[in-house]
């Protein structure tokens, strides 16, 4: 760890104001060092939404090397901090991320993180799967996502259309017969949704597809 990293890990640890925590965790982000990755996933339960942010920007900056700390630090107590743990994870994108994102998304009673693990469903990165395993892993995030999209909160069914239209065009490469069927659900969704923003990016992402 050189003298510069200890020097931002320290100025975190020891803020002792918001703003100051704030700038802190951004000096440290920016830096983008392994050495800094415990400190930024400590900072995503602050209760500090902006230094969250930060701290996001830079795991996900770290990519891969922090998909293992981050889900052997997931808070089960603190949903505010499993809520932005989840959305580093769909920001990064690795399919080691995906059970988690999986079950959040479908289980969690906090919205915040159904909403960031249902759009993080979108976002994982299948070419970095073994390729024996994108079809069957595919299908089970359209499932999840077909029951996150009648989500009674209209945030999070939002998040799923968002996670179908990216679904939809990741599936073209692997499995294009499940297009018509998503397609499908985001007619559903454009027509009948109680929410008009809802609507309106079902409509969105299928012209998009």
């Amino acid at each position: 760890m050189t003298n510069e990293t200890l020097r931002l890990i320290q100025a975190v640890e020891e803020a002792d104001s918001s703003d100051k925590l704030l700038d802190a965790v951004k000096a440290l982000a920016e830096i983008r060092q392994n050495a800094g990755m415990d400190t930024l996933i400590a900072a995503l339960g602050y209760n500090n939404p902006g230094a969250a942010v930060a701290a996001v920007d830079g795991l996900v900056a770290l990519g891969e090397a922090a998909v293992e700390p981050l889900l052997q630090n997931i808070d089960g107590y603190n949903y505010g901090a499993r809520a932005w743990s989840i959305r580093a994870l769909a920001g990064i994108g690795d399919p080691r991320g995906l059970d988690i994102l999986l079950t959040a998304a479908e289980t969690d009673f906090s919205l915040s993180v159904r909403r960031a693990a249902a759009r993080g469903l979108g976002c994982i990165r299948w070419s970095n799967m073994l390729p024996s395993l994108v079809q069957e892993k595919q299908l089970k995030v359209f499932q999840v996502l077909l029951e996150v999209s009648q989500d009674p909160e209209w945030v999070v069914r939002y998040a799923a259309v968002f996670g179908l239209q990216f679904l939809g065009i990741n599936a073209s490469s692997y499995q294009p017969d499940l297009i018509p069927q998503i397609i499908n659900r985001l007619d559903e969704i454009a027509r009948l949704d109680t929410q008009l923003a809802v609507r309106a990016r079902a409509v969105m992402a299928k012209k998009e597809l």
